[in-house]
C-alpha cells in the first residue's frame, strides 16, 4: 500500500481526537518514519519534517510548558503552518489551549494516547511500515505446518484446500483459504487472510466451514512468515518430476526468492503427508543439512574409493 489515511489510522490505533480537521479522509500518510518536534519548538525550522507524524512527549511538553503563553502560540502557530499530518500527544498529557486555537485555525488534526513516549514510537513506527509495506495478492492456501509457513497454489479443483483441511485436523494451523494477501516486511514474506474471509474454508460438496468454530482457536493463526511454496498440479505423464531434490526450484514474490516444491496429484497420493515431509524437510534445509546433497556425496566417495581399488 502506497498509503494510509490519517482517518484509518486513527480507527486502527483507536487513538483520541482532540480535534479534527474537516479534510481528514483525505489526510494520507505515507511513510512510516515520525517525527518529535523538539528542534523545531525551540524556533529551529531548517530540515522540518512535517511531512510526518508529529509526536509531543513528555520532554516537548515539559518544555513547552515553561515558555511563556506568547511563545509558546509564536512555536506552534509556526509549527501549524506546516501541513503536518497530525500531532499525537503521549502519556495522556493536557492539551494547550494554543494547540485547540491554532489547529482551528490551519485545520490540523490533534490526537492523544496514554502509550508513554518511546512506546507509542515504537508502536507507530511498526504499525505504518506494516500497513506501507509493499503487498500483493496470491491464490492459494496459508497453513502453518511445524512452525513454517507453507503456500499451497495451484489450480482451482487441485485439492488445496482439501490438503489443508487433513493438515488442520493433524495439528496444523490455517492462516488463510482462497485468498492469501502477502506483504514485504523486513523479516521476509508475512501472509494473512482477508478480514471478510478470516477463518472460513471452502470445501466443495460441503460448502463454507468456520474452522475456528469447528476445532478451536488453536486451529487458526492470523498470519505467518512463508518459508515454503508447494505448487499442486495434476499428474502428467509425459512429464519428468524431480526425484532427487537436488536442483532447488524458487518463486519470486514481491522481489524475494522463496523455495518452492512442485507436487504431482494424483490418486491414492496423501497430500497432507506429503506437506508435513516437505516443511520438515526444508526446515533441515534451513538448518544446514540436504538430506539430497548428503546422500549423493556418500556416492561420489563411494564412487572414488571403487576406482581407487581399481587402480590398485
Amino acid at each position: 500500500m502506497d498509503y494510509i489515511t490519517l482517518s484509518k489510522m486513527i480507527e486502527d490505533l483507536n487513538l483520541e481526537v482532540v480535534y479534527k480537521a474537516d479534510n481528514i479522509e483525505e489526510i494520507k500518510i505515507t511513510a512510516s518514519e515520525i517525527n518529535r518536534p523538539g528542534l523545531p519548538l525551540t524556533g529551529y525550522f531548517d530540515k522540518f519534517a512535517y511531512e510526518r507524524l508529529q509526536i509531543i512527549g513528555n520532554v516537548e511538553w515539559h518544555y513547552c510548558n515553561s515558555l511563556t503563553e506568547d511563545v509558546r502560540y509564536k512555536r506552534f502557530e509556526k509549527i501549524f503552518s506546516y501541513p503536518i499530518p497530525a500531532i499525537v500527544i503521549a502519556r495522556g498529557l493536557p492539551v494547550f489551549d494554543e494547540m485547540i486555537k491554532l489547529a482551528k485555525s490551519y485545520n490540523r488534526t490533534i490526537l492523544r494516547t496514554d502509550i508513554a513516549t518511546s512506546k507509542l514510537v515504537n508502536y507507530l513506527i511498526n504499525y505504518l511500515d506494516y500497513v506501507l509495506a509493499p503487498e500483493t495478492t496470491v491464490h492459494g492456501v496459508l497453513v502453518e505446518v511445524y512452525g513454517m509457513g507453507v503456500l499451497i497454489i495451484g489450480e482451482s479443483g487441485v485439492g488445496k484446500s482439501e490438503t489443508a483441511l487433513e493438515l488442520i485436523k493433524r495439528g496444523h494451523r490455517l492462516v488463510a483459504d482462497d485468498v492469501v494477501e502477502i506483504k514485504k516486511v523486513e523479516e521476509g514474506l508475512r501472509g494473512e487472510a482477508p478480514d471478510l474471509i478470516r477463518h472460513f474454508m471452502e470445501i466443495r460438496g460441503i460448502g463454507i466451514l468456520d474452522i475456528e468454530r469447528l476445532y478451536g482457536v488453536g486451529a487458526i493463526k492470523s498470519n505467518e512468515f512463508i518459508d515454503l511454496i508447494i505448487e499442486f498440479e495434476f499428474w502428467d505423464k509425459s512429464k519428468e518430476y524431480d526425484r532427487t531434490g537436488l536442483d532447488e526450484e524458487y518463486m519470486e514474490l514481491l522481489g524475494i526468492k522463496v523455495p518452492k516444491l512442485t507436487i504431482p496429484v494424483r490418486p491414492g497420493r496423501n497430500l497432507a503427508m506429503i506437506v508435513e515431509v516437505a516443511a520438515r524437510n526444508t526446515r533441515q534445509k534451513k538448518l544446514g543439512y540436504n538430506a539430497a546433497v548428503e546422500l549423493n556425496e556418500k556416492i561420489k566417495e563411494q564412487a572414488r574409493i571403487r576406482k581407487c581399488k581399481m587402480m590398485l
